[in-house]
């Protein structure tokens, strides 16, 4: 069986997204999604990533691994940084969705403005951040934008809600960066909204899909 490419979602409104992206980058490698959305609820009701959380997304992923993966993409940002630390306990490789987006902005601007709309996804994307920054040897500030409204939105699956709110809380930041990150994939759609935008407007999703996808034809 030839092995597949594994995308560990933590909100199905995720699915879709990556797979039409998979669809039209890499027709030819076969896919699978694994949704549990218990992993990022629990993250959100604890306010941290405890040990037992990550415990139980590493599982998920060796799980994932010994079905057959080749590569495991983790497409929740809350949830990515325990996500990676799984690549000690499997042969397949692990990649978070947002690696490559927050690679891109520390090499695009020193002002970075970080939105989210979950507060479990604001500390581990700016490590990440700071990460990828150390990597380049580069100083930057990052700014913290907190777009506490649309998430109730998301929930009740308004999703037209959800990115106008999104779009509505970075008009209100357009000149405090120079350039923006949108720490969850759920949150790509709003760029759209945005085409005078002043500042770049980073996603995860095409971005972590083309890292995902280099590391499967790599590893062939």
């Amino acid at each position: 069986m030839q092995p597949t490419l594994i995308f560990l979602h933590t909100a199905p409104a995720n699915v879709d997204t990556f797979d039409t992206l998979a669809k039209e980058l890499a027709p030819d490698i076969p896919r699978r999604h694994v949704v549990d959305e218990s992993l990022l609820q629990e993250a959100l009701q604890l306010g941290e990533i405890t040990p037992q959380l990550a415990k139980r997304v590493s599982d998920t992923i060796v799980e994932a691994a010994e079905g057959g993966a080749r590569v495991v993409l983790c497409t929740c940002s809350t949830i990515g940084g325990c996500a990676e630390d799984a690549n000690k306990l499997t042969g397949s490789t692990v990649i978070r969705v947002d690696r490559p987006m927050a690679e891109q902005a520390v090499s695009m601007g020193s002002r970075i403005i970080v939105a989210a709309t979950a507060a479990s996804t604001i500390a581990p994307t700016r490590a990440l951040i700071l990460d990828e920054a150390h990597k380049a040897k580069k100083a930057v500030e990052i700014v913290e934008l907190f777009c506490e409204s649309a998430w109730p939105k998301f929930e009740q699956g308004d999703q037209t809600g959800y990115l106008q709110e999104i779009a509505d809380c970075l008009r209100q930041a357009a000149t405090d960066g120079e350039v923006v990150v949108l720490a969850q994939a759920s949150m790509a759609g709003a760029a759209k909204l945005l085409p005078d935008f002043p500042v770049p407007i980073l996603s995860s999703p095409r971005l972590g899909v083309e890292a995902a996808i280099n590391a499967y034809r790599l590893a062939s």
